[in-house]
């Protein structure tokens, strides 16, 4: 009697089991689905805003393309997107800041000096261009004016005059070390017997004052600030530092006044650490590109004195690679060095 009674009670926790298993099952499946959208949500990407911090102040070119970025970029990426200014070192202190930020959420927008001659310049610098940054994209670029008073000729004749004065012509720069600099001395490497003396100024402002004024008879200068005073018949544009461009369709190449070799412009890109998550640096590939592809966006940055761009980090790391090498063989030749 008792066998049968334990045999009984067995079955009836057999199928009590049987009945609730799919039940369990079914509870059960939901919970890992949610444990999974969980992690899921984790690594979304960006969580929360985002921030751009730009070594120059509120007003400069680099800033004005941060902030041009930004409002398209925060709508697509649907956080916002804030331009932090931290000023100082030539924009160094600010592309530091991005190499050692860990956050996944703080990019930078720099320019070549940052990434290419600031460590040949500077073996100190504390952070390592080739190895501390995601490269995102290099997002627009501007040839150089080679600009010269009014009352000297222009063309193959300024040239000639240029080899001629020997020593005895200046040529004015933003700093020692900026990309101004350097392109001087590197354009003067390619033309025989141009032997003017550098004289840094703390501004493209003042460059042109000294200009006006007669201190110096060349400098290389940004479009924006250089056409003004080309176009009011104060100075003259001699030659773009690249081939022609349509920033400013009448300005002939250095190129086509027989100056072989010599290719420099200046430019900003988009940097991140180097850290930056894979889910991250390829959203923000994806939403790059895409913002770059927009026609409007494309003219605000002409309207600002910028040629859009907007590569593959890919295709801007290498851009960096070849400037750092073209840059580092100028800076030997000519011993430059920082004050």
């Amino acid at each position: 009697m008792f066998l049968k009674s334990a045999s009984f009670i067995s079955l009836c926790i057999s199928s009590f089991v049987s009945l609730m298993l799919p039940s369990s099952v079914l509870w059960l499946a939901p919970q890992a689905a949610w444990s999974q959208d969980k992690s899921s949500s984790t690594t979304m990407w960006p969580s929360r805003p985002v921030k751009i911090l730009v070594g120059f102040p509120g007003g400069s070119t680099p800033d004005m393309v941060a902030r041009t970025l930004a409002e398209p970029l925060g709508k697509a990426l649907g956080q916002a997107v804030v331009v932090d200014n931290k000023t100082g070192a030539s924009g160094n202190i600010a592309t530091d800041a991005v190499a050692k930020s860990s956050d996944d959420h703080t990019l930078g927008v720099v320019i070549n000096g940052n990434l290419t001659s600031a460590k040949l310049l500077d073996p100190k610098l504390p952070y390592d261009p080739s190895h501390d940054f995601a490269f995102i994209s290099l997002l627009a670029t501007s040839p150089l004016i080679l600009l010269s008073p009014a009352n000297l000729p222009d063309g193959l004749e300024y040239i000639h005059q240029a080899q001629s004065s020997a020593s005895q012509w200046n040529y004015g720069s933003v700093g020692n070390g900026s990309v101004a600099h350097l392109g001087m001395e590197l354009l003067k490497s390619k033309i025989n017997g141009v032997q003017a003396v550098h004289v840094p100024y703390s501004g493209n402002p003042q460059v042109i004052t000294a200009m006006l004024s007669g201190q110096i008879q060349m400098a290389l200068v940004p479009p924006g600030v250089a056409m003004p005073q080309v176009k009011s018949g104060k100075l003259k544009a001699i030659g773009l530092t690249s081939a022609r461009s349509p920033l400013v369709p009448d300005v002939v190449s250095l190129s086509e006044l027989g100056v072989k070799d010599f290719q420099l412009e200046v430019w900003t890109g988009l940097v991140a650490p180097v850290g930056l998550s894979a889910t991250a640096k390829a959203r923000l590939s994806q939403e790059v590109s895409k913002i770059f592809a927009q026609e409007d966006f494309r003219q605000k940055l002409f309207a600002l004195g910028w040629q859009a761009v907007g590569s593959s980090g890919e295709a801007f790391k290498a851009r960096v690679q070849e400037e750092s090498l073209q840059l580092g063989n100028i800076i030997k030749l000519r011993q430059i060095k920082l004050d």
